[in-house]
């Protein structure tokens, strides 16, 4: 007499293989142009003509008081 099979689980075997999938991480950059103002002296000149009168006195005259 022959005896019937004894159906056991199965084993599972994976066979895991991998795939690369992007993932998009943004950083963002910001750029800022500065425009840094500094303090630099410079010389201005005013010019002023004066008329002046020079009164020597009179001739022959003693000193004026």
């Amino acid at each position: 007499m022959e005896c019937p099979p004894i159906m056991c689980q199965p084993k599972i075997c994976y066979n895991d293989c991998y795939v690369q999938r992007i993932v998009p991480y943004v950083t963002p950059v910001i750029h800022v142009n500065r425009i840094n103002i500094v303090n630099v002296p410079r010389q201005f000149y005013t010019h002023q003509v004066r008329n002046v009168v020079v009164d020597p006195g009179c001739p022959g005259c003693g000193p004026q008081a």
